[in-house]
């Protein structure tokens, strides 16, 4: 009964959206032991239902348009997708450039160059909590509004 009621329980989860195994190991662990969870989670893995080469692609196409690589790998890391998964992700996922998708994410947000320092300083901060990285930041407030069209 225990078996049958963590089995559902996993695929409910997994009905839901993609989930890492680490990630679906916590949600499981208050209705089952480990041995159990570790059972479930293997079934589940051989036939196909958990992956997480399968999950890190799906979340980095999800939030790529909206987060720069940083914020991507932290999240990830988060849910504990391992390091090669990762960057296997964004290696297949992020088809254009760092910059573009901080020069998308800043047009959406601002629309135009800074004017003040004041307001570099404001658009920087709000670029890196997105997880772009500084260099990023840096060569995109300082370009002209001329040069990103």
């Amino acid at each position: 009964m225990a078996d049958t009621s963590l089995r559902e329980r996993a695929l409910r989860h997994l009905a839901r959206r993609d989930h890492s195994r680490v990630e679906l190991t916590r949600k499981l662990a208050p209705h089952g032991t480990a041995e159990e969870i570790e059972e479930i989670l293997d079934r589940m893995t051989e036939l196909g239902l958990l992956s997480d080469n399968r999950f890190a692609e799906a979340w980095v196409r999800g939030k790529a348009g909206r987060f720069g690589s940083a914020r991507l790998r932290h999240d990830l890391a988060q849910r504990g997708v391992p390091r090669d998964t990762i960057d296997a992700a964004l290696d297949a996922e992020c088809t254009e450039g760092e910059i573009e998708r901080a020069r998308a994410v800043w047009n959406s947000k601002f629309g135009g160059a800074p004017a003040d320092a004041r307001e570099w300083a404001r658009q920087a901060r709000f670029l890196q909590s997105r997880g772009f990285a500084g260099d990023v930041i840096r060569k995109l407030l300082k370009e002209s509004p001329d040069e990103s069209a």
